[in-house]
């Protein structure tokens, strides 16, 4: 598995070793490329960024119109969190106002995943239960590692023209425990509330202790069962009190959204540095010391010779990714791509401040210098990285957001 800074070395590494078959612009531009990816080529930038993203294989969902409920809430929350400048060439819209309890959820999660229902999906089930409905969400698909700090049941609530126009309702929100014969099921209260007929909105019930258990123990998830009622405890068609169902329009469809954290943190394997330490052949006891004065006198000499202008000393340059030329549009939502950078350029004696050296760089320039066979120059590096938001169907078309780090370079310098 790579890790997230795996992209970076990856697209540094095709800018640099396979310079004959990629161009860079300096400014940016529709692609990782001027021209078009070869198939090999394609597939190897594919199976790289997967593996960035965490996934095996890249999600072929069967439904992914993006103008239903679910994919336009989970688009709310991707704007309200991403940056304009690492979206891609264009500055998005002006991000759409999210609940300050969702905004609170969201700050607190690396994770997102919406599910829509998976019982009778194309049917209006408010049509054959005359007091209420059965929901069910399939959450298979959550990735290992991930515990739920929150999450929601969401259905609209239209206004209501005919004979309940003046009247109020309760809507209640119970977990199927257990299902007997004749369709008889045994019921939880998770959540209630009380509507007024000419109300109009998302209803939204916290469902957070209820998904915890259905990932814990996948058996027992039976689903939801809405039920209406008045104030005297009569039950109402839910569709007469002005809850869409399933033949109401798509971008009013109730759905269920769940934020995640991760438990576990998977640490890649550093590699040791350290090795058997060679003595250099030119050195022994009886080796003599060269004079002070001397070693200055080539450090000064160096300094004139080797003296990197602004323009080839170690900076950040453009480079855009673009999940579109990647032929990935049909399953990922946001961004189109976006500018993720890379760090070039010279770490040349004396480091000026605008190369952004830490003190070892300093020190290891010098030494460099005064001995280059044992001690090489310093690398031009990111000092700074920051991270994505991706927003994507997965196989079952639910739609996940989620929060990948250290994707965007922000400074570099030599190290």
């Amino acid at each position: 598995m790579f890790g997230p800074a795996a992209l970076l070395w990856t697209c540094c590494a095709l800018a640099e070793g396979m310079t004959a078959n990629f161009t860079l612009d300096n400014e940016i531009h529709a692609g990782f490329v001027a021209r078009r990816l070869r198939s090999q080529e394609r597939r190897e930038m594919q199976r790289e960024i997967l593996a960035i993203l965490g996934l095996s294989q890249r999600p072929r969902p069967s439904l992914y119109e993006k103008r239903t409920a679910a994919p336009m809430f989970m688009l709310d929350l991707y704007n309200s969190i991403s940056t304009g400048g690492d979206a891609g060439p264009t500055q998005p819209p002006p991000p759409p106002p999210v609940p300050a309890q969702d905004s609170r959820y969201l700050r607190d999660a690396d994770m997102v995943m919406s599910f829509v229902n998976v019982v009778e999906p194309n049917v209006d089930a408010f049509q054959s239960h005359r007091y209420h409905r059965d929901f069910r969400f399939d959450l298979s698909r959550i990735p290992e590692g991930e515990a739920v700090t929150a999450a929601e049941f969401r259905i609209y609530k239209d206004f209501v023209h005919e004979r309940y126009e003046n009247e109020t309702f309760r809507v209640s929100i119970y977990q199927v425990l257990q299902v007997k014969r004749q369709r008889e099921v045994d019921l939880f209260l998770l959540a209630s509330r009380v509507v007024w007929a000419a109300e109009e909105g998302w209803l939204v019930f916290d469902i957070t202790a209820t998904s915890n258990l259905w990932v814990l123990h996948p058996s027992q998830n039976l689903g939801l069962q809405l039920v209406v009622e008045n104030l005297n405890g009569k039950g109402v068609n839910p569709r007469s009190a002005g809850l869409v169902g399933g033949s109401g329009p798509q971008n009013k469809q109730p759905f269920m959204v769940a934020f995640f954290k991760a438990t576990e943190v998977h640490l890649r394997g550093i590699r040791s540095a350290s090795g058997h330490k060679q003595r250099n052949p030119n050195r022994s006891k009886n080796h003599k010391q060269e004079n002070p004065n001397q070693e200055v006198l080539k450090m000064t000499e160096a300094a004139e010779l080797l003296n990197v202008d602004q323009k080839q000393g170690c900076k950040k340059h453009e480079l855009y990714v673009s999940f579109r030329d990647l032929g990935w549009q049909d399953w990922i939502i946001a961004p189109e791509g976006y500018a993720a950078y890379y760090c070039d350029g010279e770490c040349a004696f004396p480091l000026n401040s605008y190369m952004n050296a830490t003190n070892h760089a300093i020190v290891q320039t010098l030494v460099h210098f005064i001995n280059p066979e044992t001690v090489p120059k310093p690398c031009c590096a990111p000092t700074q990285l920051h991270g994505i938001s991706v927003l994507y169907f997965d196989d079952s078309s639910n739609v996940i957001l989620k929060k990948y780090r250290n994707m965007v370079v922000r400074a570099c310098g030599c190290h």
